[in-house]
């Protein structure tokens, strides 16, 4: 008698009466106050274990995006504790649902922007900065001929520079990964201002999409280290919230301060072609 009953593989964990294995290796023994959260993280969606650079690199990414202060990540974690205090999950996947594209979702963005560029590179990558210059020109002036933004140019709070970015920079350097993700966006950092007019900081989300990239992490799940990172900051915003609670003073501060207007009606834009509020015939709406 064959035995058709399905099988579902995985590398992961798997459990017996006996043990719990991961990654082919026995949890207990092996992973258990030997491997750090960080480097087990890494482990995991790449299913193989990174070096000692590597995981420097990965952890300070990490770090750089763990907690930004009181984003709207962070309010809506309290405010909705304050609401369902009983549903510490329910708080923490709101702030979480937060990560879009203004507020984390950018390192995701930058760096799926960076290896598009790079993948698209006839006669292989420039190898000294003035290449790279060169790329990073065509490239911010293609974007703003399109009327795009390049991800991870600019920042609401740190319009004179992103500290985070420097930083990580120099520790991917020190270990040796400073790759074509990181080039290429410093190179944006330096050519920009020739085609904007202006200078705008290259910020920590963006930086830390580049040097994922360069990890070799798959850009799919870019985004899901970001959030990785904001929920232990958001722990951090609960912690807070149960010492030194400001939830309620937001929600007053909005409750009581709300002001009645007049309704403001959604009208459509036109559709193509469509007589216009502006059109008129003999003076009169057509």
């Amino acid at each position: 008698m064959t035995d058709d009953r399905p099988v579902y593989p995985t590398a992961l964990g798997a459990s017996s009466l006996e043990s719990i294995t991961l990654l082919g290796t026995d949890l207990a023994r092996d992973v258990m106050g030997e491997v750090g959260f960080g480097e087990l993280a890494f482990w995991l969606a790449t299913q193989r274990r990174p070096s000692t650079g590597e995981t420097r690199v990965f952890e300070a990414v990490l770090a750089a995006l763990a907690d930004h202060g009181f984003t709207p990540t962070a309010i809506v974690t309290r405010l909705t504790y304050l609401s369902a205090p009983d549903s510490v999950q329910g708080a923490l996947a709101a702030g979480l649902l937060g990560g879009g594209s203004r507020f984390l979702g950018v390192t995701e963005d930058c760096g799926r922007f960076l290896h598009d560029v790079l993948t698209s590179v006839e006669g292989g990558l420039p190898t000294d900065d003035a290449g790279w210059d060169a790329l990073a020109l065509e490239v911010v002036t293609a974007q703003r001929a399109a009327r795009r933004f390049v991800p991870g140019l600019g920042h609401h709070v740190h319009k004179q520079g992103d500290p985070r970015t420097p930083r990580l920079f120099q520790i991917a350097a020190e270990e040796g990964l400073y790759g074509p993700h990181l080039q290429l966006f410093a190179a944006i950092g330096r050519v920009h201002p020739q085609v904007l007019g202006k200078t705008l900081p290259l910020n920590g989300a963006g930086v830390c999409g580049a040097a994922l990239a360069d990890l070799g992490l798959p850009l799919e799940l870019l985004r899901g280290f970001a959030l990785l990172a904001r929920a232990a900051g958001l722990i951090g915003q609960l912690a807070e919230e149960l010492r030194n609670p400001v939830a309620n003073d937001v929600f007053l501060s909005v409750d009581l301060n709300n002001r009645s207007v007049a309704p403001d009606p959604f009208v459509p834009d036109p559709l193509p072609g469509a007589p216009s509020d502006t059109d008129t015939i003999g003076g009169r709406r057509g």
